[in-house]
């Protein structure tokens, strides 16, 4: 590649990285009349890594531990290695448990 074309996919880059970073908004909350269902909540990304990481934190199984949460689009990432499957199967109720959480990606390990 050359210089300019280098630049130019750099330039893309930024631009894309940019651009996905506005997508996290304020939580919106959209009501229903007091006939309808329960009320839809949209929260964004940023806050559903800290409800993850502040109900990780305070579980008595998982405190000390160092366990990344990433949050895209509702989709919860969580990474770090603990040392038993259950363990990892509480941190993974607690991710599936918090508001906003889609999906739930699994990348903890057990420490050998």
């Amino acid at each position: 590649m050359n210089k300019r074309t280098t630049a130019l996919a750099f330039a893309a880059v930024m631009t894309a990285t940019t651009l996905a970073g506005g997508c996290s908004k304020s939580p919106e909350v959209t009501a229903t009349s007091a006939a309808g269902s329960a009320a839809v909540v949209n929260v964004s990304d940023i806050d559903v890594t800290e409800h993850v990481k502040t109900a990780l934190h305070q579980n008595e199984l998982l405190k000390g531990f160092d366990i990344s949460v990433v949050t895209l689009k509702g989709d919860v990432r969580l990474s770090g290695v603990l040392d038993s499957q259950a363990q990892i199967d509480e941190a993974l109720r607690i991710a599936r448990a918090s508001d906003g959480a889609h999906t739930i990606h699994d990348e903890l390990t057990i420490k050998q």
